[in-house]
């Protein structure tokens, strides 16, 4: 999973985030940052039943956190989410080849920017993906 601080840097640089179903935020500095909360249509539990697990579903949560405002989260983008927003990037700049690499315990994307080679390497995929992402929009905030 995205770590917050990465997933900070990407909201700070200006990727920006449509919230849909499935998808992970943390409400940060509110002494819930290891929480991850998940957008659904329904609450679900694991809850011990007569002493055997079982998944509960609850209609709704009144009980819980009555809201947040969407700029006081922090997106967790996953690593499909950022594989296409990286992909989105590189075909609007007319690059079609990148790649991702598995080699001596870390993951490396790889492409082609500017008539240079660039690597961002990463113990998860997700990161890497988030490192090549985090360049391009760096990238984009310094054209003139």
């Amino acid at each position: 999973m995205l770590s917050l601080d990465t997933a900070r840097k990407l909201s700070d640089a200006g990727l920006t985030w449509r919230p849909a179903r499935g998808d992970r935020f943390i409400v940060p500095d509110r002494g819930m940052d290891a929480q991850v909360f998940v957008i659904n249509d329904m609450a679900t539990t694991i809850e011990t039943l007569r002493g055997w697990p079982a998944v509960t579903f609850h209609g709704t949560s009144e009980w819980a956190l009555d809201y947040v405002w969407l700029a006081e989260v922090v997106w967790l983008p996953t690593e499909e989410q950022l594989r296409t927003a990286l992909q989105e990037r590189l075909v609007a700049a007319s690059v079609v080849v990148y790649d991702l690499l598995y080699a001596d315990g870390a993951y490396t994307c790889r492409f082609a920017w500017d008539d240079q080679a660039l690597a961002f390497r990463a113990a998860e995929a997700v990161e890497a993906y988030a490192g090549a992402v985090l360049h391009l929009l760096r990238a984009s905030q310094s054209l003139p």
